[in-house]
Parts: C-alpha cells; structure tokens; sequence
C-alpha cells in the first residue's frame, strides 16, 4: 500500500510533533520540579531524623544518669531507713525515763539536738566556738542573750515528752499577791 503524503499533511504533521515536544518538555520540567521537591523534602526528613536521634541520644544519657543517681539515692534511703529502725528498736527496748537530750540554742533558737553534752560541745567547733572553752551556766540570763547555749532535757513518762533539766525560777508578776 502506496500511500500519498501532501505538503499540507506534512505541515500538520510537524505542528503535532511540536506539540508533542512542547508537551513532552513542560511534562519533564514538572518531574523535575517534583523531583526536586522531593528530594528538598527527604533531605529536610533526614535532617529532623537526625536531630532527633542526637536529642533521644542526649536525653538516653540523661535518664541513665537520672536512674544512677535515683538508684544512689535509694539506696542512701534503704541505709537510712534501715539505721532508724536499729535506733526504734534498741529505743524501744529500753525505758525512755530518766533520758537526756542537750539542745544547743543559737541566740535562743533551737540550732541542734545532741544524744549528749559532750556531743554538742564537740559540734560547736563547727559553728565557731572552741570545744575546749570553758561553758558555764547560763544562769537568769535569757536565752536570747548567748549566742551559743547548751539546754538539757530529761524524758518525763508523765507528760510523755521532754522538759528542761533546769527551770528558771519564776519571776513574780508585779502586782500579783
């Protein structure tokens, strides 16, 4: 089969393939385009993938020095737990009557509590006084006017608690009978 191809038909022809180009080229620069968004797109992914792994890294290692120093702190606790039920039992078991505990008072203030005398004097070398100067009785004096000042307190099964070893003596009200 013989066919006859005009100058009109080749023309049409052309413009076609033209068009076809066209089409094929614009097409092409789409799936460029896309292709490039995609490609911005996997790499911005990636890089929040990565910035995330550091920041799971990081916070990993700051749970696992939290759960060590939970764990040291625990275990402080179960030590501490554990001395002050020896403490409860061996207070337990003896009578608590007759028992002393000396307070030293800062300008007044309760500061600490000791097991004895001996013990506060010792302490205060912490706080500035000498553990070997010589502690004589406060007296009448308030206790507001020394700046260190040992009180001791005698267990009294009466009132189940402790009270001063020494009362001051009461003073009259003016005016009182």
């Amino acid at each position: 089969m013989i066919r006859i191809v005009t100058a009109g038909r080749l023309r049409r022809l052309e413009r076609e393939t033209e068009q076809a180009r066209t089409r094929a080229r614009d097409t092409q620069e789409q799936a460029d385009a896309a292709w490039g968004r995609h490609v911005q797109e996997l790499f911005a992914v990636t890089d929040r993938a990565e910035r995330a792994e550091a920041a799971t890294a990081e916070v990993g290692e700051i749970l696992a020095g939290a759960v060590a120093e939970l764990s040291a702190a625990q275990q402080e606790l179960l030590l501490k737990d554990i001395e002050i039920r020896r403490l409860r039992e061996r207070l337990e078991g003896e009578s608590m009557e007759g028992r002393t505990l000396t307070v030293l008072l800062h300008y007044g203030e309760p500061h600490t509590i000791y097991a004895s005398r001996e013990d506060a004097y010792a302490d205060t070398a912490t706080h500035g006084t000498s553990p070997t100067a010589v502690w004589v009785p406060a007296g009448e004096r308030p206790a507001s006017a020394s700046m260190w000042r040992c009180e001791a307190f005698i267990y009294n099964a009466a009132s189940n608690g402790f009270r001063r070893a020494h009362m001051p003596d009461r003073k009259p009200i003016e005016g009182a009978a």
